[in-house]
């Protein structure tokens, strides 16, 4: 069912103490550059890209030392600023992994718990799987970018990189509630249109920053043509100066009918 918006449907606030119960709504928080925490109606805690340390983030630290209670962690690709905190929080939560199967075979090299990690989280582009006892749906779509795991730097100190499976967005049906589209970071691409066809979406979580994404100009295209959402969510801006664009860019470009919600850093929206 597609999710009609009105005012009432959303509220802008801090994010919600850990472990607290979303009360028969879904309730998405923005956590900075492209981190998200998902609540269900149930009370069950997905992270995306958590990365929740970010710059933008000043609560970050905070945040991390006292978030005890998450179910799934679902990762888009391997890059630094997207597995981010995972880790750190598999082993503190005893969070489950929802990643392209490479990257999470890697992930376990990198300290994640291996009994954290099964096939019932790993899947490739197309795949489906059912999470939370049944409430969440999660299908695994294409992105439009690179993904390289970092590992520790040589004697000089730099990083380097290697491969960490496809980039990847989700799309994420709450049951009760509306279908959530991570597009991961990704540029435009016309096979958008195929997520809508076949698993259409209310709320798009979209970056807009340019240079390393699309920018607001080509999230636009996306948002208008392709997916058309009910919703649209700005992500992965500003966090570095080379991510210009902003929401106010995006928001010139919205066709009418497509409500923008600019959230600030912890702040959330509830379904």
């Amino acid at each position: 069912m597609r999710y009609l918006v009105t005012a009432a449907c959303f509220l802008v606030a801090a994010a919600m103490a850990p472990g607290a119960v979303a009360a028969e709504k879904t309730r998405i928080t923005w956590l900075g550059h492209a981190a998200f925490k998902v609540e269900t109606p149930s009370g069950g805690v997905l992270l995306i890209d958590p990365w929740i340390t970010n710059p933008a983030n000043v609560e970050g630290k905070a945040i991390l030392a006292d978030m005890a209670a998450v179910d799934r962690i679902l990762l888009t690709h391997a890059h630094p600023d997207h597995v981010g905190n995972a880790v750190e929080l598999a082993k503190k939560t005893g969070a489950r992994l929802v990643a392209p199967f490479e990257l999470g075979q890697q992930l376990k090299a990198q300290g994640y718990p291996a009994d954290q990690v099964g096939t019932n989280g790993l899947m490739n582009i197309g795949g489906t799987i059912s999470i939370l006892d049944g409430e969440v749906e999660v299908l695994m779509t294409r992105a439009v970018h690179s993904s390289g795991l970092e590992r520790p730097g040589d004697d000089d100190g730099a990083p380097s990189h290697y491969y960490g499976s496809n980039p990847v967005g989700y799309r994420i049906q709450v049951e009760a509630g509306p279908a959530i589209y991570h597009a991961g970071d990704t540029d435009v691409f016309g096979d958008m249109a195929l997520i809508r066809k076949l698993s259409p979406v209310d709320v798009m979580l979209a970056p807009i920053g340019g240079h390393f994404t699309m920018d607001p100009e080509r999230a636009a295209y996306a948002v208008n043509r392709l997916i058309q959402p009910d919703v649209v969510v700005p992500m992965h801006y500003g966090t570095f100066g080379v991510l210009e664009g902003r929401p106010a860019d995006l928001s010139e470009h919205l066709h009418e009918g497509v409500t923008m919600k600019d959230l600030e850093v912890n702040g959330a929206v509830t379904f």
